[in-house]
């Protein structure tokens, strides 16, 4: 595992810039620091590290995941996630905790909305029986990130879109000012619409939906 994180890093020194680092952390409002990696560079420089053939164990990926998110700079955290969908095939129930590790910890769109879609969302696919003990936790938790990941972990459901429950997610979120909350709101709503436009119109006219989240979730209906 050493060596691995090692030589990634080699990579991401390798190809700093401070000029593009500043700009990055400028950005993310100074919360996080960078290499100055564009992303289009950054997923050229961990190819090598996310084929398949030389992936480390599945037993060390937590280990790896929490390591690289103890580092400071962001592009650790982006890699990370990247790396722990090569493993979503090979996910157990326990591993719900490393994916609440990094919802809760460093905490922003550019990784929550990678792992509530991607990571989530092929949990809850593999487990979901555990989705009604999950998700009412983190609706109850007053966590912003892990509620956003209830909204979103289903934004690309289309026609396995449990109606249901993205309503009940919805309304036990309305009310809320937290623009996050409610522009995830308007964003899966709007999403969905793509699939069924009738259930987005009747669910938006019957709810009482921040105007951030209407404006959003109709904006592909006029």
């Amino acid at each position: 595992m050493k060596d691995f994180i090692e030589s990634l890093t080699l990579e991401f020194e390798r190809n700093s810039n401070t000029l593009i680092a500043a700009g990055q952390k400028a950005y993310m409002r100074n919360q996080f620091d960078f290499f100055g990696i564009k992303s289009p560079l950054r997923r050229e420089i961990q190819k090598p590290f996310l084929v398949r053939s030389y992936l480390p164990p599945k037993n060390e990926l937590e280990q790896i995941v929490k390591t690289l998110w103890s580092k400071p700079q962001r592009e650790y955290q982006l890699y990370a996630q990247e790396l722990v969908f090569k493993y979503t095939k090979l996910f157990d129930k326990n591993d719900i905790k490393l994916l609440e590790f990094m919802v809760t910890h460093k905490s922003w769109w550019d990784t929550v909305d990678y792992i509530a879609v991607k990571l989530i969302g092929s949990y809850f696919n593999r487990f979901p029986e555990q989705l009604d003990d999950y998700i009412e936790k983190w609706l109850e938790s007053n966590n912003i990130w892990l509620q956003r990941c209830c909204l979103l972990y289903q934004l690309k459901s289309k026609n396995n879109m449990d109606m249901q429950r993205l309503g009940y997610i919805i309304q036990s979120l309305l009310g809320t000012h937290e623009f996050f909350i409610n522009k995830a709101i308007g964003w899966v709503l709007r999403e969905y619409s793509k699939t069924n436009p009738k259930w987005v119109w009747e669910f938006v006219k019957n709810n009482d939906l921040s105007k951030l989240s209407q404006r959003e979730a109709l904006r592909l209906m006029g």
